[in-house]
């Protein structure tokens, strides 16, 4: 089983930043795709930046520019930081990752979520 702790949310200006953290933990076999997705009031959750295990990371078009990530594999950690944060970037973050076994890539066995964090964006 995986646990995923999300940090790093918050209040902040327009124009601003904001760096969340997603660390996975607990006992599991085969290896995870990470990956952020974000959910406004009313609206579906959507992907914001995914890290593939051993991949190239991928974004968002809406976030391109100004959402860089970084993942310790090692750590099993995801990090997004996030500047030039606009208004329409307020949501719920969720951190999500996606169990699978190397000899069969295209198989997901499990998928995981974190609890969300709150990131507002307002002067």
């Amino acid at each position: 089983q995986v646990q995923l702790v999300e940090s790093g949310g918050g209040l902040v200006q327009p124009g601003g930043s904001l760096r969340l953290s997603c660390a996975a933990s607990g006992s599991f076999s085969g290896l995870l795709n990470m990956a952020w997705y974000r959910q406004a009031p009313g609206k579906q959750r959507d992907l914001v930046a995914a890290f593939p295990q051993g991949g190239i990371p991928r974004y968002a078009d809406a976030v391109k520019g100004r959402f860089t990530g970084i993942r310790d594999n090692e750590q099993h950690t995801v990090q997004l930081q996030m500047s030039g944060l606009k208004p329409e970037d307020t949501a719920v973050y969720f951190c999500n990752a996606e169990r699978y076994y190397r000899e069969r890539p295209d198989t997901i066995v499990d998928v995981y979520w974190g609890q969300g964090t709150q990131v507002t964006v307002s002067s």
